[in-house]
């Protein structure tokens, strides 16, 4: 299912918002009608989280159905009632915003080329796929630019087509590219979707939700 939704007004969600194919994390502050849209549009439980003491839970967290990494700048106070539904781990590296730096689904994950050997690792670890280091249309930030799940992946709509082809080969599911929120190419911040649906920014036009629902078969 495609809902479509916002933070407060915003239409960035993927900013706020994170999810996987069980759960989704949402600032505390979250208006109960985008919970209702993540729960309605991606079938999974809604937890609320405050990490570092920020809303900015998508930027700062990447996970699948293996586990979820987060930010060291994240206090263990924090993470300790998601532990109870899933494992998450910390990142120690400089380049600690999870979510825009890491692009993953259940098979694999695309990295910041700049993070250190010790951090791949430990995504590695965190979310039990196999981790390479790489750039999408000439940005390294590709969590924010680019969205996956065990459907699809909707990329940068400059991304080449040898890159698309190098993300079906490592994600193994068909790729395409778009935009959302009327034109906007950073896709990864502006919803977030698993294998059963989506929760997009309002602000996308009736093309553009095509292109999504074609990319990630929803």
């Amino acid at each position: 299912m495609l809902k479509l939704s916002s933070y407060d007004g915003n239409p960035f969600i993927g900013v706020y918002c994170v999810a996987n194919e069980s759960y989704a994390l949402a600032p505390l502050d979250a208006p109960e009608a985008l919970i209702d849209d993540i729960t309605e549009g991606l079938g999974v439980e809604v937890l609320r989280a405050s990490l570092a003491s920020s809303s900015i839970l998508g930027t700062l967290v990447a996970m699948n159905s293996h586990g979820a990494i987060t930010s060291g700048m994240v206090a263990l106070s924090e993470i300790r009632p998601l532990r109870t539904k899933m494992t998450v781990k910390r990142i120690k590296d400089r380049l600690n915003a999870c979510g825009n730096n890491i692009l993953v689904n259940d098979n694999a994950a695309l990295v910041n080329p700049d993070l250190e050997r010790t951090a791949v690792k430990q995504i590695k670890d965190a979310l039990g796929v196999e981790v390479v280091q790489g750039m999408v249309a000439g940005h390294k930030t590709v969590g924010s630019v680019c969205v996956a799940t065990n459907k699809g992946v909707l990329c940068h709509p400059s991304t080449s087509k040898a890159e698309m082809e190098m993300l079906r080969s490592l994600f193994k599911v068909p790729v395409a590219i778009g935009t959302l929120n009327y034109g906007a190419p950073v896709v990864g911040a502006c919803m977030i979707a698993n294998s059963k649906g989506a929760a997009v920014g309002f602000r996308s036009t009736p093309i553009e939700l095509g292109r999504v629902e074609d990319a990630l078969n929803i």
